[in-house]
């Protein structure tokens, strides 16, 4: 399955991924995947858990080996490349042994050291800004609430400034604010040219984020596009919505919504809260899950 970047880059992709495959034992846990990520983009991975999303991302990161398939990141195989093509990706991981990373540096100790380590660092300061941590940044992370450890995640994922960026769940625990600063940020960097491949259960962060998404179901890419061409010919069919009787919302999909609407107000009057408009990418990716666990079952019966 392959799909066209919104903006298409002269420039060679930064992901190409090629019958990928990871098996343990009879299990395939990524069972054939194919995708590109172009230079400059935002592309977003998407699955429930267990889909094999996290293994693929791994093998990307050279953190593990895959079983068979081609995969070059940045010109280069994961599972053979040096410390220089590491030094050009950042790497926000859904969860850090904070007692092992952090010791009793503040925030900005943190960042300070770990930017020694790049020859083109952003500064300290600025990347503190950037993720809302100034008033913190004197503070011993081991101190910080769960959703402060994890902007200094993010920090440290930014501060050297990678050329490919990977983002695994990373507005786990912060508040709504928070999320819209964090995507002020995403999108800074996007326009910066840094290329991102995020992976969030927050289908509004992917849709906000993202270029194109890609959905990992059972190891395979269920769905790969633009978020407007997720879900095929079920993503033109229109979402109805009103608040019934009772006060609670309900929706539902036609290929009429004329009439429905019409069949409404015979029934209701003027519905109140009526809106007609497309499914939003939770919408057609909830659909994709459900399609698969329903054919799984059918096999199994």
């Amino acid at each position: 399955m392959t799909s066209t970047p919104r903006h298409p880059s002269p420039t060679p992709p930064a992901v190409v991924v090629a019958g990928l495959h990871k098996h343990y034992g009879a299990f395939r846990a990524v069972d054939g995947l194919d995708f590109t990520v172009a230079a400059g983009e935002t592309f977003a991975l998407l699955g429930p858990n267990g889909a094999g999303k996290s293994t693929t991302v791994e093998i990307l990161e050279g953190f593990r080996r895959r079983t068979s398939g081609t995969v070059s990141v940045l010109g280069e195989d994961p599972g053979q490349a040096g410390r220089g093509w590491r030094a050009d990706l950042g790497m926000v991981l859904q969860e850090l042994p904070e007692g092992e990373v952090y010791g009793s540096y503040t925030v900005r100790e943190q960042l300070a050291q770990q930017a020694r380590y790049y020859p083109n660092a952003r500064d300290v300061d600025e990347v503190i800004s950037a993720v809302g941590l100034t008033a913190k940044a004197g503070t011993r992370i081991r101190t910080l609430s769960g959703g402060q450890r994890r902007r200094v995640d993010v920090a440290l994922g930014i501060i050297g400034r990678p050329r490919l960026l990977f983002l695994d769940e990373p507005t786990t625990g912060f508040d709504p604010e928070a999320r819209r600063e964090f995507w002020d940020l995403i999108r800074s960097l996007s326009s910066d040219g840094t290329t991102i491949l995020l992976t969030t259960h927050y289908l509004d962060e992917a849709a906000v984020l993202a270029d194109r998404v890609g959905v990992i179901i059972g190891g395979k890419m269920r769905a790969l596009g633009r978020v407007d061409e997720i879900g095929g010919e079920a993503a033109r069919v229109p979402v109805v919505s009103w608040r019934g009787d009772d006060g609670e919302h309900r929706s539902q999909r036609t290929e009429t919504p004329a009439a429905l609407v019409a069949e409404l107000r015979t029934r209701l009057g003027e519905p109140r809260d009526l809106e007609i408009r497309r499914p939003t990418l939770e919408e057609l990716y909830l659909d994709l899950v459900r399609e698969h666990t329903t054919a799984t079952k059918e096999q199994a019966a």
